[in-house]
């Protein structure tokens, strides 16, 4: 849906609506979700989140970029560090668990192959244009910058609530962040870094 001029109380309404949906999908993913309860928890009404949004697709669909543009602003690849960058994924992730959950719900009930959002160029091209400079200088692995991304996102997944294994939690003890930080960190120093 396109965007709109919003007044100030407007896009406190939408953040509001935004912020309710977050937690509504992250609970109950994207057919279980109840746009009632949405609006309940917003303090708004149908009205104005069919406005905003279209749908409650349209809404998820909001839901999902926003937390995807907050992970490139609040952790911007370093594609001269990759190892780091995905030790800052991992620490989001412990911050932030419902990112990984709502992606979790795309792949159940939306997208079970390819790429995770439509509109995917867009949101990875900083990402891939860092990754390919990285690699002309000689700093990152040859091969598709999409497909290296991909391996260093996955790594920093490890001991998140996609893991078949371990999911961990930010409130484990520090020492067994450290220990995951120190291995993740030299995992993916040995596997993209040059």
């Amino acid at each position: 849906m396109a965007e709109q001029a919003l007044t100030p109380r407007g896009a406190a309404t939408r953040a509001r609506i935004i912020e309710a949906a977050t937690a509504e999908f992250t609970e109950h993913g994207i057919a279980g979700a109840r746009v009632e309860r949405v609006v309940a928890a917003a303090r708004t009404n149908k009205a104005q989140l069919y406005a905003y949004f279209g749908s409650k697709d349209g809404l998820f669909d909001a839901v999902l970029g926003s937390l995807m543009d907050r992970i490139v602003d609040v952790v911007p690849i370093d594609a001269t560090d990759l190892a780091d960058w995905a030790v800052r994924l991992y620490d989001d992730y412990l911050v932030r668990p419902e990112v990984v959950r709502l992606a979790t719900w795309t792949r159940l009930e939306r997208r079970p192959s390819g790429h995770l959002v439509t509109d995917h160029e867009q949101r990875e091209d900083v990402k891939l244009r860092a990754i390919a400079e990285a690699q002309a200088a000689g700093l990152v692995v040859p091969g598709d910058p999409f497909d290296v991304m991909v391996l260093v996102i996955s790594m920093s997944l490890a001991w998140s609530p996609v893991s078949t294994s371990y999911a961990a939690s930010a409130d484990e003890p520090a020492e067994a962040h450290e220990r995951r930080r120190s291995l993740l960190r030299e995992s993916v120093r040995r596997a993209v870094m040059l």
